[in-house]
């Protein structure tokens, strides 16, 4: 069983004078003292849970606190299974990465993009690369603009110590 977010006040934990009572059927029963509202619950063989704490006065519900927790947790199954999971794959590339590399490259990454993935561009620099920063940064430039149909880039490419990062995310 999955904890609710935020315990409700059910029954006797209900420390108000007055509460806005609503019924098992939707229909509102009106403002009343907790104990009068208690004794409503209790007479229908239900329990009175507090919905809207906030809310002045506060709105209690007459239901079946049991079946109500189980439904909340069945919706939030449902919310989390319908989440998407969002990975991020790496694509390595070096300042000499030849044409046909850079071409193959590309296509595993426009198919990570098309599958929803994020895609960390890295762009490594070996001994005397470091002075050519500026190719790998064109590089980058021209994989983002080889993928600019399928992917937008979340972040620019940055440099850190002896690569350089770029993040594109898939298009919406």
């Amino acid at each position: 069983m999955t904890p609710i977010s935020k315990p409700l006040r059910v029954n006797e934990r209900i420390r108000v004078k007055e509460v806005r009572v609503i019924s098992p059927d939707g229909t509102q029963l009106g403002i009343m003292p907790v104990q009068e509202a208690l004794q409503t619950a209790y007479n229908l063989g239900l329990d009175l849970v507090e919905v809207a704490p906030e809310a002045k006065p506060p709105v209690c519900r007459i239901i079946d606190y049991g079946k109500y927790r189980y439904e909340q947790s069945k919706k939030a199954r449902e919310a989390r299974k319908k989440q998407a999971i969002i990975e991020i794959k790496e694509i390595k590339l070096r300042p000499k990465t030849d044409e046909h590399d850079f071409a193959f490259k590309a296509r595993h990454a426009e198919e990570f993009l098309k599958e929803g993935d994020k895609v960390k561009v890295t762009m490594v620099f070996r001994g005397r690369e470091l002075a050519h920063m500026n190719l790998g940064k064109g590089l980058l430039d021209k994989f983002a603009h080889a993928l600019k149909e399928v992917g937008v880039v979340e972040q620019p490419p940055r440099t850190e110590g002896r690569i350089m990062v770029m993040i594109l995310a898939p298009k919406r």
